[in-house]
């Protein structure tokens, strides 16, 4: 039996031993792909933004934050996995703390300073629309003693503030997985599914208001699940499978075929053409959002990250993953510059942003709101839409910029 005393090297399976020295660099696609949600997931949350009708969430199962779980699995076996392997459990268990204790003030500062630019407009600015209680927090403002308890001890989660906490609960259970794997790969696996059916057929979950029985929006206990999927991979644990024609078009298949299953847009497409074959999938779309499904569990639950969800993020994670070609060739010969400078400046653009992805979404969370203030001070045409999209990019893009400068720490002389 591997050891996981804190004072002796940390054992991994044999898997992970040839890929030791490819995950101490980043891999080009992971950065580009989480920089991709980071825009994606600006457009979801500006209010009444006609872009997000576009956005992968309005085409399938899964969306932008599935991206972002995946690829924070995979960013996190680089950064954090390593230091199991090198420095022991102890250590290694003393990294990830320091994360989750960043991913916390994270948490509690993006609520803060998007609950004081949202009280500043209702002061400010005489509209008929309260911006506080479109984001509903009359609770936090009519009841701060109690609220003010429940959000630091994350017992009060308003739904726009649910991301985080549950990246940070997902964060600490990474020391006792890799205890886990360091006994066996297959403990580890059956422990990971374990949570997720507790999540999606049992009960367990974290409360999210002290008043109601409401839970957190995102299920730690569900989507561990995907977390700890791209950190396997990234980790070596398991071999990603090869590119193949027929998984590929199975995979393609399965995209297309269960879009007007997920996609109420692609439904009323398929409705219009062909009333019987809309009748049949309207059917088969109210079972599946039915909670009590087979009277165990919804299949396509956001909360607990239903199967249908991670299917569907599988299939997708693998189309993407064979077009960026072997190792992200594709993507690294646009960085080379040999599609057009066009291209290259942007794909470094959203490689900057999906490095500096904790700075770029705080930040992003927080102008979303702000942006659709803009939106409707500028009267939501059409052209508005466009110029406050734009705006938000870069924004998001100049943080991301000034983030790796600060990360850089240039006032520091470098030895000779």
């Amino acid at each position: 039996m591997a050891s996981i005393s804190p004072g002796m090297d940390f054992a991994e399976p044999k898997t992970a031993k040839a890929a030791t020295a490819a995950v101490s660099t980043r891999d080009p696609r992971l950065d580009v792909f989480r920089g991709l949600a980071m825009f994606i997931i600006l457009v979801a949350h500006i209010p009444d933004n006609t872009w997000a009708n576009w956005i992968p969430a309005r085409f399938g199962f899964s969306d932008a934050t599935e991206i972002f779980v995946f690829c924070s699995g995979m960013a996190s076996a680089i950064a954090f996995g390593g230091v199991f392997a090198r420095k022991g459990w102890l250590t290694g268990t003393a990294r990830v703390l320091f994360r989750c204790w960043q991913v916390y003030w994270a948490h509690i500062g993006l609520f803060f300073l998007t609950a004081a630019a949202m009280a500043a407009i209702d002061l400010w600015w005489a509209g008929d629309k309260s911006y506080v209680a479109a984001l509903n927090l009359k609770p936090f403002f009519d009841d701060p003693e109690q609220q003010i308890v429940g959000l630091f001890t994350l017992t009060y989660i308003p739904n726009y503030f649910d991301i985080l906490p549950m990246y940070l609960v997902v964060l600490a259970m990474m020391p006792l997985m890799m205890a886990l794997v360091s006994i066996s790969l297959w403990a580890a696996v059956a422990f990971s599914i374990s949570l997720w059916l507790a999540a999606n057929v049992g009960t367990m979950h974290f409360p999210a208001e002290p008043w109601s029985n409401r839970e957190w929006f995102f299920n730690p206990l569900g989507w561990q699940l995907l977390f700890f999927t791209g950190f396997a991979f990234m980790r070596g644990w398991f071999a990603p499978p090869p590119v193949s024609r027929a998984l590929l078009w199975v995979c393609v298949a399965f995209l297309v075929l269960s879009a007007p299953f997920s996609s109420w847009k692609v439904f009323t497409w398929v409705e219009a053409a062909s009333p019987s074959l809309g009748d049949w999938i309207r059917g088969t779309w109210d079972w599946m959002t039915q909670q009590d499904a087979l009277d165990l569990f919804s299949p396509r639950d956001k909360t607990d990250f239903g199967i249908l969800r991670y299917l569907h993020f599988l299939a997708l994670a693998y189309v993407a993953w064979a077009a960026a070609g072997p190792g992200g060739a594709r993507l690294r010969r646009i960085a080379n510059g040999s599609a057009g400078i066009i291209w290259r400046c942007l794909v470094e653009i959203v490689t900057k942003v999906g490095q500096q992805s904790l700075a770029v979404f705080v930040f992003s969370m927080a102008i979303a709101q702000i942006l659709g203030f803009v939106l409707d001070l500028a009267g939501r045409k059409t052209a508005d839409h466009i110029l406050v999209n734009l705006w938000g990019f870069a924004l998001v893009t100049a943080v991301a910029y000034i983030a790796a400068w600060f990360k850089s720490q240039p006032w520091r002389s470098k030895a000779r």
